[in-house]
């Protein structure tokens, strides 16, 4: 009897949740809000090239990480780019000694840390990149921001480091944006920020932030024009196959939906099937390519990417970052080997990585995971 009771307790118990599961499931819209942008006009165009401009003909360019969680993408997309546009010194920084483990895939020596970075430039950066971290109320890596922007350097939010720079009080009272997902977090915390709508990236003043994770590539390629000029930033775009990057963007299309919750949940329950991939590493490598594969294999909620290499120590990249690999491996199961898109330009990699994830998982789980990047899939031929 008393088991019986505790029995039907539990399906009780279980109802209510699958109702209230299903009550919240169907109060999500069944599709985002798609719409076309105009193009940005010229004069909002030149006002932000000057924000932009540099302090030093050549500038000092800052990346900030925490050792123990900063985004995959956030981090290795600023540096490779810039790095091969040669317009600037880059450094890959973290607030303690140590690899830099990266969120949702890949190790990663940095640089140097923020110490010695301190020590050997006392008047500080031209620009500081600021990454999603695991955190964003580090108190390292705000102090460090706040100490940074004293000293006149731009501080860069990507993505969710529109949340780390909120924290350290430099977007009070400024216009910004950010992830779509962390749009509401940020605002509720920080009140006085002004958000703006339709754009990939924000310049006001001192501090500048992006939307998603991709928002990083024509940032980027933006602030090279404002270092070098619109020819060096058209060569370094045609070197990443892109064709545009001004701020065009369309808000309405990223949003939490129906589609996106099922498909989150039950690729999560799908476990069973659940893969470890495997990506080679290979000396000189695209780093861009490789974090832009390697960031969407881990977002399908089906599998994880992980690095090989044949032997242990760190292989370095086009740009010189020295990236670690998880395993110790000569190679990898065939079929469970993915490309690190190494002979794709850099904007191409993540269509082709789309297309692959679309033909092992189906559209839907692509389409999540272009949702959790922010990338206009719609607009990449633009």
């Amino acid at each position: 009897m008393r088991l019986r009771i505790v029995l039907w307790s539990a399906l009780g118990i279980l109802l209510i949740f699958v109702t209230a599961g299903a009550a919240w499931l169907l109060s999500l819209p069944s599709a985002s809000l798609a719409a076309a942008q105009p193009a940005i006009d010229a004069k909002e165009a030149g006002a932000t090239l000057a924000a932009l401009k540099p302090k030093r003909q050549r500038p000092l360019i800052a990346i900030i990480g925490v050792n123990d969680g900063t985004e995959t993408t956030d981090y290795l997309m600023p540096y490779g780019i810039l790095r091969r546009a040669d317009i600037a010194d880059v450094v890959a920084l973290a607030t303690h000694p140590g690899p830099v483990h990266l969120h949702p895939a890949l190790r990663v020596e940095p640089d140097a840390t923020t110490a010695v970075f301190d020590a050997q430039h006392p008047e500080g950066a031209d620009y500081v990149v600021v990454p999603a971290m695991m955190r964003d109320d580090d108190p390292d890596v705000l102090k460090w921001i706040r100490a940074q922007s004293a000293k006149g350097a731009m501080v860069i939010g990507i993505c969710v480091g529109a949340t780390v720079v909120g924290a350290s009080g430099l977007l009070d009272g400024k216009r910004a944006t950010t992830h779509w997902y962390s749009l509401s977090e940020l605002r509720q915390k920080h009140p006085s920020i002004r958000y703006v709508a339709d754009r990939r990236y924000v310049v006001d003043r001192n501090v500048a932030t992006t939307t998603g994770i991709t928002a990083s590539m024509p940032m980027m390629l933006t602030l090279i024009e404002a270092i070098a000029g619109r020819g060096k930033a058209e060569a370094v775009a045609r070197d990443l196959g892109l064709v545009h990057w001004d701020a065009r963007h369309d808000s309405g299309a990223f949003r939490f939906t129906r589609p996106f919750a099922l498909t989150a949940i039950g690729n999560t329950l799908a476990f069973f099937d659940h893969e470890q991939l495997g990506i080679p590493l290979t000396p000189g490598m695209d780093e861009v390519s490789l974090a832009l594969a390697a960031d969407a294999w881990s977002r399908t909620f089906r599998s994880r990417a992980v690095t090989f290499a044949a032997k242990d120590g760190a292989v370095v990249s086009r740009a010189g970052i020295r990236i670690l690999p998880d395993q110790v491996a000569s190679d990898w199961p065939v079929d469970r080997k993915v490309s690190a898109m190494s002979d794709t330009p850099p904007a191409k990699a993540l269509d082709r990585t789309l297309e692959d994830i679309t033909a092992r998982y189906g559209a839907r789980t692509a389409d999540f995971v272009a949702m959790q990047l922010e990338y206009p899939r719609t607009q990449a031929a633009r």
